[in-house]
């Protein structure tokens, strides 16, 4: 097992007042050479966002945009028509492919919007950019792990994405301990708690920690605290 811890307080951190992030790998001003991607997962941001406010019109492509709102509202237009409110409770994916441009904003013109924006790097490039928006709000997660993101195109309650990638979610009571089991040999584990403080790899890790574990195709995940985790499973290349 072969592991990379990624501490809440080292990560790169911006506040430009209407907007607030944390960068668990580099991006814009934020570059450290030791952190530029864990596998395909390039981008794992942590955002707040004031009422009001958020990100104009810009393009992208040949990525894998994932958005989770953790509080709030996050609204979305881009380039292929679509026009949406992403909520609390629901993920969002973005296949950039071979060019589209969008823009976010704060869906709420008071309340603070809080997600995460997660860029995971396809298999295919130049694809045909696409769009895709579920909620996840029926699917336990009580300790377990719930799959949101897969590139599984006939499960209902996944978004799809062009990539050997999955997205899980689990809430932990205090004492409790599960398991995950990777779905390929080639693929490594990034683990972000999201709130609380668990027990992995003999490391413990805090609110907004992040560790990529990888070569083990089996990790067990033991909560101290009530804890909210969210597991990316990626291709190390």
């Amino acid at each position: 097992m072969q592991k990379i811890i990624h501490r809440e307080n080292d990560r790169g951190h911006i506040d430009f007042g209407w907007l607030k992030s944390a960068h668990s790998f580099s991006f814009g001003q934020y570059f450290d050479p030791e952190k530029v991607n864990f596998g395909a997962l390039r981008v794992l941001n942590d955002d707040q966002v004031e009422g009001g406010q958020g990100f104009g019109r810009h393009g992208h492509d040949n990525m894998e945009i994932v958005s989770i709102p953790l509080e709030g509202i996050l609204s979305h237009q881009d380039s292929m028509g679509n026009v949406r409110n992403i909520e609390t409770g629901e993920v969002q994916i973005m296949s950039a492919g071979k060019g589209v441009e969008h823009a976010e904003f704060n869906g709420d013109q008071k309340a603070v919007v809080k997600f995460l924006q997660i860029w995971i790097i396809p298999n295919e490039m130049n694809i045909t950019p696409g769009y895709d928006q579920k909620s996840y709000l029926h699917l336990d997660r009580h300790n377990r792990f719930a799959t949101i993101v897969s590139p599984d195109v006939s499960d209902p309650n996944t978004v799809h994405i062009h990539q050997d990638a999955y997205f899980n979610l689990a809430d932990l009571d205090e004492g409790r301990t599960i398991s995950y089991t990777v779905h390929s040999e080639r693929n490594g584990i990034y683990l972000f708690i999201l709130d609380g403080k668990v027990q992995v790899a003999n490391e413990t890790l805090t609110r907004r920690d992040g560790i990529g574990i990888y070569d083990s195709d089996n990790i067990e995940i033991a909560a101290d605290y009530k804890s909210k985790l969210l597991l990316i499973e990626v291709p190390m290349f």
